[in-house]
């Protein structure tokens, strides 16, 4: 029994927007869920410890979280591809979380910015945070309108998401593993997925 709140992903589709970028997910006044993918190694040591690190987790590495579960579930292939077998459900604060955030720098330059492409590049360089913004999937893994954000985390502002920002971490790979099959046996409308909502902080990240 996993502690997230869930709810039927047909339900939760009418009250999602079916297009722009919006950061959605599980949150309350204090907390909110993002998820990781990885190998059992990393995962175990994690579960553990509460925290990440071992010999296997690399602090160099550009590290993902994702807020949006079928974001997630899209990118690990709900824990089929390799190194992204077991899935964690991270509950961390709030004020980490916006911290991330007000540190993210876009992988890709939009010519829309009000900085240069130079300045954006220097950003690039000396920002240990990245943000992007990619089209979301649904259940089937079919992309739709609405945008999904990830940020990657590397050097110490991963470490203090580690240390500090994390209040929790749990295995959810039983409770993906049990929705996939449901939706191999195209059972999509009893396919059970965590309650999301719009987290109201979109038009604060970093263009």
């Amino acid at each position: 029994m996993i502690t997230l709140e869930t709810e039927l992903y047909i339900s939760q589709l009418q009250r999602w927007p079916k297009e722009g970028r919006h950061i959605m997910g599980q949150f309350d006044d204090n907390s909110i869920i993002v998820y990781q993918a990885y190998n059992p190694s990393i995962a175990n040591y994690a579960v553990k410890h509460q925290k990440f690190g071992g010999q296997d987790f690399s602090w160099t590495r550009m590290s993902w979280i994702k807020p949006n579960f079928t974001w997630m579930m899209y990118r690990s292939g709900w824990a089929t591809k390799n190194n992204q077998e077991r899935i964690l459900a991270i509950k961390l604060s709030r004020q980490g979380f916006e911290e991330i955030i007000s540190k993210a720098v876009p992988t890709n330059f939009n010519s829309f910015s009000p900085i240069s492409r130079e300045e954006w590049q220097e950003k690039l360089k000396s920002s240990e945070v990245r943000v992007q913004w990619d089209p979301d999937h649904n259940l089937l893994g079919k992309k739709i309108q609405r945008r999904a954000i990830q940020l990657g985390m590397k050097g110490d502002i991963l470490k203090k998401y580690s240390d500090e920002y994390i209040i929790s971490i749990e295995d959810i790979t039983e409770f993906v593993n049990e929705q996939y099959e449901l939706i191999k046996m195209n059972k999509l409308d009893q396919v059970m997925t965590p309650v999301e909502q719009i987290y109201d902080l979109a038009d604060k990240v970093y263009e």
